[in-house]
């Protein structure tokens, strides 16, 4: 009987997203891949450090016990196979029970998240986030240089959410781009009782509270959060619609507009998606981030 990972939530992550390789980067972009290839082989043996999003998958695996495998990591990875050793030795040193990889040596690896049927891509190619993100996969373009808060909260996954364009759809925000903020206030006000369309992330947020059911006999929880720049009265649409989908989020923060970073410093989570990258720059300050280019805020027309 074929292997399935069907009823797991599966990340796919990039090896840049899961451990530090920003100095082999570097020498790729100032050289080319051989180069990149000869320090990866050379530096074979030697564990690579944690990156952005080592936490957060290190988290997430402990929803596995003997008796149910939850969650599935997969490198879906632009680096060459040869590379992609030392990838699996760092996650073998670092105790991360990964067993599956695609390598494409450059070339764009999106298209296995089909098969994989990925509940999420973390990736450092911004390129390969959009092409994600048009399929209708759940992806981000995740800052390396972000701050880590992981080790404050060992047993509990913090996700935080944006709303438009994130978990809802970007119909509010293309009022918002096109008309000021009036005339969203008064749109949403007068659609207030109609659920907004889903955005790019809700499939995330569905497979987060399903396993958060599933996985209730581990010591791991999950918490959630929406930080929006809504306010009232647009703030009670968002809060319909997550009714409609019958989806709680542990936190709620409707800001107007103020800064999201100082209120993400206090939540302290694992990771942060938004589709505005002044946001995302705000953010990464507080913890791991990732940008969702998607919607009207990131149009290329």
């Amino acid at each position: 009987m074929p292997v399935s990972l069907e009823g797991r939530l599966v990340v796919a992550i990039s090896s840049r997203a899961l451990f530090d390789f920003e100095e082999e980067n570097q020498v790729f972009e100032l050289s080319d891949d051989r180069a990149y290839m000869r320090v990866q082989s050379q530096r074979m043996d030697e564990a690579a450090l944690p990156g952005v999003a080592f936490p957060l998958v290190r988290k997430l695996l402990a929803f596995n016990t003997a008796g149910a495998q939850r969650v599935e990591v997969v490198i879906l990875s632009r680096n060459d196979p040869v590379s992609g050793l030392r990838v699996f030795r760092s996650a073998q040193r670092a105790r991360l029970s990964l067993e599956r990889g695609v390598f494409t040596r450059g070339r764009a690896p999106w298209r296995y998240l089909h098969p994989l049927k990925a509940n999420l891509f973390l990736s450092a190619n911004v390129e390969d986030v959009r092409a994600a993100l048009a399929a209708g996969f759940p992806a981000a373009r995740v800052y390396p240089e972000s701050a880590r808060a992981a080790e404050l909260h060992p047993d509990e996954v913090r996700i935080a959410f944006d709303g438009d364009a994130v978990l809802f759809s970007d119909e509010a925000e293309k009022v918002f781009q096109s008309d000021g903020l009036d005339a969203f206030q008064n749109h949403e006000s007068n659609h207030a009782a109609r659920p907004l369309p889903p955005g790019p992330f809700q499939p995330l947020l569905i497979a987060l509270h399903r396993l958060q059911k599933a996985g209730a006999d581990t010591p791991m929880r999950i918490r959630t959060a929406l930080v929006t720049a809504r306010s009232a009265p647009a703030h009670e649409r968002a809060i319909r619609t997550l009714m409609d989908w019958q989806i709680e989020v542990d936190e709620a923060m409707f800001l107007g507009g103020l800064d999201k970073g100082a209120f993400l410093r206090e939540f302290e989570p694992d990771f942060f998606f938004d589709d505005q990258t002044r946001h995302c720059e705000s953010a990464l300050h507080a913890g791991p981030t990732g940008h969702v280019d998607h919607g009207a805020a990131n149009s290329r027309d």
